[in-house]
């Protein structure tokens, strides 16, 4: 796993100026450094410039990039980040085709196939993934992102029409004349769909991602966006019996084919059943090469003397997992956090995502992550099974499943009561809120046969994927790879969500019971006191010395002259809010985020402004 970095211009001639532009990508990896730290590199060519830092995980000794080969005198060159789950079936192709490896890097299959195939060969790649590659014989670059967006790419077209792109926004403001600004565009992102964002927005004013499913063309006549995946509704014509089997092997598969590295792995085990599938499925996979998988849990000091039980989190964790490993047999680590630290961390988690977070979800996974980075670069992670499996509320619970908006944020009146009063007229949250959802509903293709409920379900299922997972992935990707940590997410296979995508809702719950589907597949691989435990979210703390530490700190930003936070919000309300008991029933974001989380997020937003030295434009 690596970061990328580059910029394009077919009226330049950036041979003229190689000193200037090397300087240039090397400033822009060195903002990259911790997404790679093992090795370093850059080319400049005549239209163009890659840089590539790496974290070595595959072919240790020749994978290094940026990678070029020549077929006809014709030069390719590829910058990538990502892993490649078929690699394997790619290359044997290939070979049959007359290609020659030089190396057993997954980089050189890319690059091969491009050659071969032409552009259109991402959709034949099973994995998570951003590259750039450039033609030279036909002055074109292409930038590619995976299907779900697991892996970053920004990218900006500066005032002489020169585009550049990155793995992370920072690396974007390395280049000359690009500046952190921000417009009513990115104050509705901010304060009113927050810690999500638009697809295809950096939430800064004229930076852009490259939505997920997509690949981007450059060349002298311009820009050129390429739609290669999109999830498609289909009848469903498989058995429940079918089903449950072949969701049995696809989960398998997934797993097993992302274990695949040159390095140890790991995997993050939280004793729920997402993450203890694919603790049993990799433990097992390892053991049959006389290998002990490690495992890691996080939890919170004192968290056992204040666990609250509540609707969304009921039981604590710690008893599942040690249930797990002792199960497994595996190499358990149990890893804490204490409130300051953690509160610290908020801090440093808004530079990990160049924005404003999920709160403490984010700063204390990013501190996890730092502490397993120290003695690993790959973990499998069991995220995004909810989402595609229908684990949440809103998938189940009739008024949240006729939701005419996002559910996960149905009410949005703890963000408007902080606001001031002429911010939330001009800015009209409810009004950006419901065109956002009515635009991304509009993509999704419904069935003819299929009745109001179903198709209610089949929104919430293609929203959740498009937006709440979008939002868990990039958690994912920045706090693991802040600190040089490969996370893997094998529940996010195109191939699980294509299928259960269409499978009909009775199928995946069963005896009122969510997520019955994946459970049914899984049966033998875990005990069944985790395989029918109720649903848990990622820990929060619970010990009232973390609202203490939040609440002295937003005091402190509401007494600051200098607070840049103060011209958007109400004081008088967020003095208010300081004083009340903080709801951890009543999320503000999903299950994730409640009372203390809000004025986390705040103080994230305060932060963030100063920091990145933001300009505004409204």
């Amino acid at each position: 796993m690596c970061s990328i970095a580059g910029f394009y211009n077919s009226n330049e001639n950036y041979m003229k100026k190689q000193e200037y532009c090397s300087k240039l990508l090397d400033n822009m990896n060195n903002s990259l450094n911790h997404r790679g730290p093992d090795h370093q590199e850059y080319v400049v060519l005549p239209k163009c410039g890659l840089a590539h830092t790496r974290l070595s995980i595959r072919d240790l000794k020749n994978g290094n990039q940026p990678m070029m080969k020549s077929v006809c005198g014709n030069q390719i060159y590829i910058v990538y980040n990502g892993e490649i789950y078929n690699a394997e079936e790619l290359k044997s192709e290939l070979v049959h085709l007359g290609y020659e490896f030089t190396t057993t890097s997954d980089t050189e299959v890319l690059l091969y196939s491009f050659m071969h195939y032409g552009p259109d060969f991402v959709e034949k790649i099973n994995g998570i993934f951003a590259f750039a590659i450039y033609d030279t014989a036909n002055d074109a670059l292409y930038i590619y992102r995976d299907n779900f967006g697991i892996k970053p790419l920004y990218y900006t077209t500066t005032s002489d029409g020169t585009l550049v792109y990155a793995s992370e926004i920072k690396a974007l403001f390395q280049y000359p004349g690009i500046m952190p600004v921000i417009n009513k565009d990115s104050l509705c992102q901010i304060f009113g769909i927050g810690p999500s964002k638009v697809p295809g927005s950096g939430v800064f004013k004229d930076i852009l991602e490259v939505k997920p499913g997509h690949y981007i063309k450059i060349n002298k006549y311009g820009i050129t966006d390429f739609t290669y995946y999109r999830i498609k509704s289909a009848p469903h014509t498989d058995s429940y019996e079918e089903t449950v089997e072949k969701t049995a092997f696809l989960v398998k598969d997934s797993i097993t084919r992302q274990i695949v590295s040159d390095v140890p792995v790991c995997t993050f085990l939280s004793g729920g059943i997402d993450s203890s599938i694919v603790t049993s499925i990799c433990s097992g996979c390892l053991k049959e090469k006389g290998i002990q998988l490690d495992t890691f849990s996080f939890d919170f000091t004192d968290n056992a003397k204040y666990f609250q039980s509540n609707a969304f989190q009921p039981a604590e964790d710690r008893p599942f997992v040690e249930l797990m490993r002792d199960y497994l047999h595996t190499n358990h680590t149990f890893l804490t956090c204490d409130m300051e630290h953690m509160a610290d961390m908020l801090y440093r988690s808004v530079i990990s995502r160049d924005l404003p977070t999920m709160a403490d979800v984010d700063s204390s996974l990013l501190y996890f992550c730092e502490q397993v980075a120290d003695t690993h670069k790959v973990v499998l992670t069991g995220e995004c099974a909810d989402e595609i499996f229908g684990g949440y509320p809103w998938f189940y619970r009739e008024e949240l499943v006729n939701s005419p908006t996002f559910p996960w944020m149905k009410d949005i009146s703890p963000r408007l009561d902080i606001l001031n009063k002429e911010l939330t007229e001009y800015l009209n949250l409810p009004e950006y809120i419901g065109q956002l959802y009515s635009s991304i509903v509009s993509e999704i293709h419904m069935l003819p046969e299929e009745t109001p409920i179903e198709r209610n379900r089949r929104k919430i299922g293609y929203i959740n994927i498009r937006m709440f997972m979008q939002t868990l992935l990039d958690r994912m990707d920045r706090t693991s790879m802040h600190s040089g940590l490969e996370a893997r997410v094998p529940f996010a296979d195109s191939r699980i969500v294509d299928y259960v995508f269409n499978v009909p809702w009775e199928y995946k719950y069963r005896a009122n019971t969510e997520k019955s589907l994946l459970r049914e597949a899984m049966r033998g691989y875990v005990p069944d006191e985790i395989l029918f435990r109720k649903k848990s979210p990622y820990p929060k703390s619970y010990n009232p010395l973390y609202e203490e530490i939040l609440c002295k700190r937003m005091n402190e930003v509401l007494h600051n002259q200098n607070s840049r936070l103060l011209q958007f919000v109400d004081s008088a309300a967020i003095e208010e809010l300081l004083k009340s008991p903080k709801d951890y029933g009543k999320p503000w974001f999903g299950q994730l985020m409640a009372g203390p989380q809000m004025i986390a997020y705040l103080l994230q937003v305060d932060y963030w402004l100063t920091k990145y030295n933001i300009s505004i434009e409204i």
